[in-house]
């Protein structure tokens, strides 16, 4: 199976150089033949009437003025002298540096994801076409009502319920990286809350624009923060026989629960309505793993953690699930090579559903794909480009999160570039091992998973078949016994002979 999501990544490579080589050819001729006689000529594309709304929907939420990228691009005046360079990056396909940041490869397993801003093979053709035939402006009444952006203070998932700020510090102009530890943080929380939804955001003093840093690594100083709460010098036990205590699962101190990882470039994490996560009361924020990183300059620099809570009585009805995929310490990395591979798996002792995929990798990391094996099926559940300069998630789409039984293999595969090719490495000829810094390496999905008992995995692929009318023939990425309990349809009565 890695070898057929490998061979997938191949063709589309060749298919993409077939293009290249065909496009190549009728620049050689000249421009592309002119319309036969009495033939409408093809419509002309413009910025008003096309591209804004593209723009608007997928790329001005970090693109805008006071926002995290190097430029705005709310208006054409602001949009036309990049409108090469968007082409370029637009048309980059899922990997390293394409805009909008989203890796997930179209030919290969699920594409149901919650927040997906990625363009459509339309859209990129339409932004490639604007741009070959001089980023026209178009009739201006054709432009969409402008968005309207609160400003940086705002927070995705709404006001918070509760904000926790670590010590603020400063990270020089020319000072190495550096990982550690941090004070704790006291939450302030006088009683236990489920926790539907939290962000972090890094909150300092560098310039929100004329920065001519091209890099959301030019805005801030904070690469990653792994991080948990719990009580400190508390005496509040956990009840070990309590299913839905995720300190009773890992052994961890009482109370402690463990949150997403930070990370550049990282969306808000909302969780399940029935799996929320657990605050303890007294409890604060500690981590002994952040990364920082300088950005050329002196930089004061804060964490801002946003809790949005459940209602008060809520209890949640999934368990957290213990299942840890990756590899943090056998890892081999050659230098001055590409497609390096590397492998890891796990075996899933209890019923899954996977609420989202994380590649988490360091600066050789290309792609990574997620393998699901049951029996004699092996599924690739989804195939991702990365990029270390803006680590993302991807969050499943309810009526297509993975269901998988117990028994089933977890297998990731990842895909190493040590190569000169890759910008992210600062020497191709070095081998490369484990490690927490960018100049080492991790292996490790950080998606997130919870654990369903008989029964409501069965419920769940019921519900799973209604919403989506599956039959018996139906084959679905990730849900392997999906149809098991639908019906064979009736015989049908055999026709009568003639007399």
């Amino acid at each position: 199976m890695t070898g057929r999501a490998r061979n997938t990544w191949q063709r589309v490579a060749g298919s993409a150089v077939l293009v290249w080589v065909a496009a190549a050819g009728m620049a050689a001729q000249g421009s592309a033949p002119a319309a036969s006689a009495g033939q409408a000529p093809a419509p002309e594309v413009t910025y008003a009437k096309h591209i804004a709304p593209i723009l608007q929907r997928s790329c001005e939420n970090c693109h805008r003025v006071n926002g995290v990228a190097p430029m705005a691009l709310s208006t054409y005046e602001q949009v036309r002298p990049w409108a090469r360079s968007i082409k370029q990056r637009t048309g980059m396909g899922p990997r390293a540096g394409v805009m909008p940041p989203w890796y997930v490869e179209r030919e290969i397993g699920i594409q149901h994801f919650k927040n997906d801003p990625s363009l459509s093979e339309a859209e990129i053709a339409l932004i490639a076409k604007w741009a070959d035939s001089g980023a026209p402006r178009g009739n201006m009444t054709d432009l969409p009502t402008a968005r309207v952006w609160n400003d940086t203070t705002s927070w995705q998932i709404g006001e918070p319920d509760l904000v926790v700020r670590t010590e603020e510090l400063t990270v020089k102009a020319g000072s190495p990286d550096w990982w550690g530890e941090i004070p704790p943080v006291a939450t302030g929380l006088t009683e236990d809350r489920y926790v539907s939804a939290v962000e972090v955001r890094e909150v300092n003093d560098v310039a929100t624009s004329g920065t001519g840093r091209h890099t959301v690594g030019g805005r801030y100083v904070f690469h990653h923060m792994i991080w948990q709460t719990r009580p400190l010098n508390s005496q509040d036990q956990t009840d070990p026989t309590d299913p839905f205590d995720l300190a009773s699962l890992t052994g961890s101190t009482p109370g402690t629960t463990t949150w997403p990882v930070h990370e550049v470039g990282r969306e808000p994490d909302f969780f399940d309505p029935k799996s929320a996560r657990l605050l303890k009361a007294g409890s604060s924020v500690v981590s002994d793993s952040v990364h920082l990183h300088s950005n050329g300059r002196n930089t004061k620099a804060r964490l801002e953690i946003g809790f949005k809570f459940m209602p008060k009585g809520y209890k949640p009805e999934y368990r957290p699930s213990r299942v840890a995929l990756g590899n943090g310490v056998d890892i081999d990395i050659m230098g001055n090579q590409a497609n390096q591979e590397l492998h890891a798996y796990t075996v899933l002792t209890e019923h899954t559903k996977i609420l989202s995929f994380e590649p988490h990798l360091h600066a050789p990391g290309a792609r990574m794909c997620l393998e699901a094996i049951w029996g004699y099926s092996a599924q690739t559940i989804n195939c991702v480009g990365y990029d270390h300069n803006w680590v993302r998630g991807y969050d499943y789409d309810d009526t297509h999160a993975p269901l998988l039984p117990r028994g089933t293999i977890l297998h990731i595969i990842g895909y190493m570039d040590n190569s000169p090719r890759n910008k992210n490495v600062p020497d191709s000829r070095n081998w490369q091992g484990s490690g927490n810094r960018s100049v080492a390496n991790m292996f490790i999905d950080l998606g997130n998973r919870v654990s369903l008992t008989d029964e409501q995995f069965t419920a769940e692929m019921k519900a799973r078949r209604e919403s989506l009318k599956l039959n018996r023939s139906t084959v679905m990425i990730g849900c392997p016994l999906c149809n098991i309990d639908i019906p064979a349809p009736p015989p049908t009565a055999a026709p009568r002979q003639q007399q």
